[in-house]
This record gives C-alpha cells, sequence and structure tokens, in this order.
C-alpha cells in the first residue's frame, strides 16, 4: 500500500496573517501557498491514497474549512479521507466536530496548539477530545514546532498528550512529523499508549535529525507505530519515499547502526485506514 496519512489543501484566501508573513521570512518573499482541490488529485489520483486535513487556526491566519476539504473528499470516496478542524477556543467546538462527521462525512480531527495558540493538556479543552471518542474518530495533532513565531512553542511538546491518553484510552492519536525536534519524547509517548501512533512526514529534509528519530523508533521497538506521510505539498511521495529508503546513507563508511531495510518498508507499505478505523 502507498497511502500518505498527512496532506493538505490550500484554496484562494485560506492562508494569510502571521502565518503567511512568517513563511516568507521562512521561505524567501514571493512564497505563497495555493493547492487547489485539482492539484492534490493529480498528485494522489495514481496512489492508493490520503488524508486530507482542513486547518481551523485564526490565531496564525491560516483556514482551510471543513466544508472545502468535504466537497473534494466527497467525489474520492474510499480513497480519500476528510479530516475536520475546529478552533478549540470555540465553546461549541465539540457540536462543530460533531456536525463535520454527522453531516459533512469527515472521519478525524486535526489540532495544531502551534497554530491554535492552545495548551492541550487543560481541562478545559477535554469535552472536544470526549466528543471526538464518542464518535470514534482520530485526532491528528501537529505537536512539534513551527516557522510561526506568534505560535505556542511550550504547549507543542508531545508530553503534553499523555494526560489526554490517559483519560482516553480508546482515542486513536498521531503526532505529526515525529514531533519534531522532541523525537525521543514522541516515541516514548507512543511506546506508552497502544492508540497513540507517530507520522513521519516533514522530516525528510532534515536527515540527521530524521535519522536520529528513526533510530529512536527502532531501539524503542515501536516501527509500527509510525505511519508513512509527507506534509504535501511542503513535499511530495515520491521525494519522501526516496528519503525514507535513502535514509541509510548517513551511516556509509561509519559504525552508525542502519535502520532496518525491513521496518522502513513495513512504515511505507502501512494500511493506515485500517489501523485507524477509517474503513
Amino acid at each position: 500500500m502507498r497511502f500518505d496519512c498527512h496532506t493538505h489543501l490550500f484554496g484562494p484566501g485560506h492562508v494569510g496573517g502571521t502565518f503567511l508573513s512568517d513563511s516568507q521570512r521562512a521561505w524567501g518573499n514571493r512564497y505563497e501557498l495555493i493547492v487547489t482541490p485539482e492539484q492534490h488529485w493529480a498528485e494522489y489520483e495514481q496512489t492508493d491514497g490520503a488524508i486530507v486535513l482542513a486547518f481551523n487556526c485564526p490565531a496564525t491566519g491560516v483556514i482551510v474549512p471543513d466544508e472545502y476539504v468535504a466537497e473534494y473528499v466527497g467525489r474520492h470516496q474510499g480513497k480519500l479521507f476528510g479530516f475536520s478542524s475546529v478552533n478549540p477556543h470555540d465553546p461549541d467546538a465539540p457540536a462543530k466536530l460533531e456536525y463535520a462527521v454527522r453531516e459533512l462525512g469527515l472521519v478525524g480531527l486535526k489540532l495544531a496548539p502551534i497554530y491554535q495558540n492552545f495548551y492541550p493538556e487543560r481541562q478545559a479543552y477535554f469535552p472536544l477530545y470526549a466528543k471526538a471518542n464518542e464518535l470514534g474518530i482520530p485526532i491528528l495533532w501537529h505537536q512539534g514546532t513551527s516557522f510561526v513565531s506568534q505560535g505556542f512553542l511550550d504547549a507543542s511538546r508531545p508530553a503534553a498528550l499523555d494526560p489526554i491518553a490517559r483519560t482516553f484510552p480508546d482515542l486513536r492519536m498521531i503526532v505529526a512529523h515525529l514531533g519534531h525536534p522532541w523525537h525521543g519524547e514522541c516515541v516514548s509517548l507512543i511506546r506508552k499508549h497502544p492508540n497513540v501512533y507517530a507520522d513521519l512526514s516533514a522530516l525528510v529534509t532534515r536527515p540527521w535529525q530524521f535519522y536520529n528519530a528513526m533510530m529512536n523508533v527502532i531501539e524503542y521497538g515501536v516501527p509500527h507505530k509510525v505511519l508513512f506521510g509527507t506534509d504535501f505539498p511542503f513535499f511530495n511521495m515520491a521525494q519522501t519515499v526516496e528519503a525514507v529508503r535513502g535514509i541509510n546513507r548517513l551511516t556509509e563508511g561509519t559504525a552508525l547502526p542502519r535502520v532496518p531495510e525491513e521496518a522502513i518498508e513495513a512504515i511505507i507499505a502501512h494500511s493506515t485506514p485500517e489501523l485507524l478505523g477509517l474503513i
């Protein structure tokens, strides 16, 4: 199977505020982020499918509406799976999530403390997690660093999810990007909790960090808890597969341990929709 658990759409007007200005500072003044459904489908039509994420982050200037994602994935049912994103600061966030699942047909929740500026372990947000648990849907977390200057860095460590996993042991959760740069903390979390996973998206251009993160995964015995993802459009399928398969180039001519080839291929071939209960 070649399935991508972490992809985005960005339509006209969806990206602005400090996210846009900070991304231009990080990646160049001509930076503009537009990814239409047609561009996304051109990348994924010949694959086994993908998760497509909404993004509700008014604190940092990105809002990709649930409806936009739902309309697109609804045209490709069984292959594309849409995740809702609600603003956790909204008092009716649980009700909005229920609407997204029951009425729009979305099948997961995307949350991002560093983009939404909230501390996930605070009890005020637990009704939202309880609703996800009730609906039987997974939560994908951007629980790691970012370039956004106004984001809450201290809210984005993977360990902040531990009390949530302890409270809702049946709630499936995925920590994006192996919790970079706190990959050791992320690996500890996914080993500790049977229903918490990680994805390896967006690490392929940081080979030393990626290698060390994967060695943590191997040494802790949890490659089966790591899902394949790209963070498209920032990275694509071919680029990510090539980088994952080439991870051991860093070890050539050294005494460094290698990431086992069988672990690499198993991650690429993960049956993510079944694992997350999407099918």
